[in-house]
């Protein structure tokens, strides 16, 4: 049983690292040049945030599994909205730092707290740890659809794609 927890928790770091790994020249060349506000976090904080959330996340996914008794017809949605959320969260860095396309990064993060919201609220009565795993992630899911919005509207040349 050990390793569907190791399995289900290790899952969201999967795409996580992908992302970086695919992503990162991009971040200290691009990125860096971009117009953001004071209050964006410093770049080393993003690595540590996000493999604390992915680690609540996914191990949150694995008690809902669990509790479901496995991919059950019970656990469609509360794990497909978990696995749509999980796939848009995979997408914007490739969409932000890939493309350069702000505008793309943001209706993808916007999509992206709905369905992290309608997740938490599924899981909420299957099993209350679960969904209060997952507020960490929807605060700092929060941060960063503000600081996408203010980066897209902060940087004008930058909202549709690659331009150098």
């Amino acid at each position: 049983m050990w390793a569907y927890t190791v399995g289900f928790t290790v899952l969201p770091h999967v795409g996580g690292f992908l992302g970086w790994f695919i992503n990162r020249k991009a971040i200290p060349v691009w990125y860096e040049k971009l117009k953001k506000p004071s209050w964006c976090p410093p770049r080393k904080m993003f690595p540590v945030a996000w493999t604390v959330l992915y680690t609540g996340m996914g191990y949150a996914s694995y008690l809902i599994w669990n509790d479901l008794g496995g991919c059950s017809s019970k656990a469609i949605v509360p794990l497909g909205l978990y696995g749509a959320q999980l796939a848009l969260n995979w997408a914007w860095p490739p969409l932000f730092f890939g493309a350069r396309n702000l505008k793309m990064a943001l209706i993808d993060i916007l999509c992206l707290d709905v369905l992290a919201i309608g997740t938490m609220c599924s899981w909420y009565h299957i099993n209350k740890i679960a969904a209060l795993l997952m507020v960490p992630y929807l605060g700092w899911l929060a941060m960063a659809t503000c600081l996408t919005i203010r980066i897209w509207k902060d940087n004008p040349e930058q909202k549709t794609g690659k331009s150098e």
